[in-house]
């Protein structure tokens, strides 16, 4: 892919973290479903797309990997409660970056929001580039 397809992955970044940080915000008047899925599931799909920024010339397959390693790498970090970290997610961005606590859960809503952006990726971004 070209250089030039950079800024469609920048702007698809945006509407990905939008919706995450508006599930939080919102998420009293949002179903429960919605409210407990939809932020993580967003940050994952956010990832997705700053690494199809980055790294324009490799395949989808590969992004999706990379994502899902990161995401999940992140999840198990929050393994790890050393007081330097804990205060780290204390912060807003902390916790917004790193998380509270490691939960399963959130290893399928991170593959699960990855995999809606692969497709939203593959079947209209993608079709914009070509196009």
């Amino acid at each position: 892919m070209l250089i030039k397809n950079k800024p469609i992955y920048f702007f698809a970044v945006m509407p990905a973290m939008a919706a995450g940080l508006a599930s939080r915000h919102f998420g009293e008047v949002l179903p429960d479903w919605v409210r407990d899925h939809f932020g993580d599931a967003c940050w994952a799909g956010m990832i997705y797309f700053g690494v199809r920024m980055v790294w324009t010339h490799r395949s989808i397959i590969w992004a999706m990997l990379l994502s899902c390693m990161f995401s999940w790498l992140i999840e198990f970090s929050q393994l790890i409660q050393t007081p330097w970290l804990i205060e780290i997610r204390s912060t807003v961005w902390g916790a917004l970056i790193l998380g509270h606590g490691f939960l399963v859960i959130d290893l399928i809503r991170y593959t699960v929001g990855i995999l809606c952006m692969v497709m939203i990726d593959r079947y209209f971004l993608r079709n914009k580039m070509d196009g």
